[in-house]
């Protein structure tokens, strides 16, 4: 069971078990947790930095620029549809973008980094890690399954395989079941969703910093204030004790760990690093990502999560529908002229 899936669904498991288990679980809401939390969230924008060695643009250019556009629809078409279907399920609207965001980029990094930018709290990104986590291996066991039905050659259920499985981990784990051509373009098709992580973190950011400007202006409005050039204060006055400045303190466009993943991509591009050194980083990847993913999946108490995420699961099963579908259309048509 362990060797068919991904090192990071084990982390997320191993992690719920702690949790809940009589034995451990005393020691991971107790003494243990504040290590947890740190790993995380830091390890966690440690691991998508490394994350970047993985994709090179040559790569994702070798697809041709047909493809190139389906994916990038496909992303952007499941990023609102996740987020629509979400909010229709009364979600809140961080748990819909997060949501929206590790389904239709990369999963639990995709989360972590959207929730750096909108600076939505660390405990709040438990339930969509959650829900990507189990969605994705719910891939792993029925896209297989539907190969022969569907009557797909392998590069087409490759294809699929890339762009509707949330982890890297999963996808390699679903392609893989129909032979190594399968596994190559699933691998290219899912990385090229991940260099979108840039782009949109960065739409995010600027709608972020877009959104407390115009706040500040409105509060500034309220109590009849103008910016005297030397900052806003909570109340609309400069320098006033009650407050540090710190609700108005603008996020950046793009968090400082996303540029490291965007030179990480650019460093893999230039073809300097061997073989060795790729699997080492490999290596630093999963051990980054599984701790953090170790220390989310500790925050999750079972009996919580069914009273609460009722509602949360069916958004996602559907989401999860509603990626599968487009992925499968946009792999027909990936696969004609590749």
């Amino acid at each position: 069971m362990v060797s068919v899936l991904p090192a990071m669904t084990v982390a997320v498991v191993l992690g719920l078990l702690a949790a809940n288990l009589p034995g451990t679980g005393t020691w991971v809401a107790g003494g243990a947790r504040s290590g947890l939390d740190f790993a995380g969230k830091h390890l966690m924008r440690a691991g998508i930095v490394v994350l970047g060695l993985k994709v090179s643009v040559m790569d994702v250019l070798g697809l041709g620029w047909q493809a190139l556009l389906l994916i990038t629809g496909v992303v952007l078409v499941s990023f609102a549809g996740t987020y629509g279907i979400s909010r229709m399920f009364r979600l809140t609207r961080d748990a819909s973008l997060l949501i929206a965001t590790g389904f239709s980029i990369c999963g639990a990094s995709a989360i972590g980094a959207m929730a750096a930018v909108r600076r939505i709290r660390h405990v709040d990104t438990v339930l969509p890690v959650a829900l990507v986590t189990l969605c994705g291996t719910l891939a792993i066991g029925v896209l297989p399954l539907l190969l022969h039905p569907l009557q797909l050659t392998p590069e087409v259920f490759g294809a699929w395989t890339g762009a509707s499985v949330h982890d890297v981990g999963q996808v390699v784990a679903t392609a893989q079941t129909a032979g190594t051509g399968a596994l190559a373009i699933a691998v290219v098709v899912k990385l090229t969703r991940v260099i979108l992580l840039a782009p949109i973190v960065a739409a995010a950011g600027v709608h972020q910093r877009t959104v407390i400007s115009r706040d500040a202006r409105n509060g500034a409005a309220l109590n009849g204030t103008v910016e005297n050039g030397a900052g806003l204060s909570r109340t609309g006055v400069a320098g006033d004790p009650d407050t540090d400045g710190a609700e108005l303190r603008l996020p950046p466009v793009v968090p400082l760990f996303v540029i490291g993943f965007v030179a990480m991509v650019g460093l893999r591009s230039t073809g300097w690093l061997s073989p060795g050194w790729l699997e080492s980083a490999a290596a630093v990847q999963d051990l980054l990502l599984g701790t953090a993913l170790f220390g989310l999946g500790s925050a999750v108490r079972v009996q919580t999560l069914l009273h609460t995420g009722a509602r949360a699961l069916l958004a996602a099963l559907a989401a999860w529908l509603l990626i599968a579908l487009l992925g499968l259309g946009a792999a027909v048509l990936i696969v004609q002229p590749y």
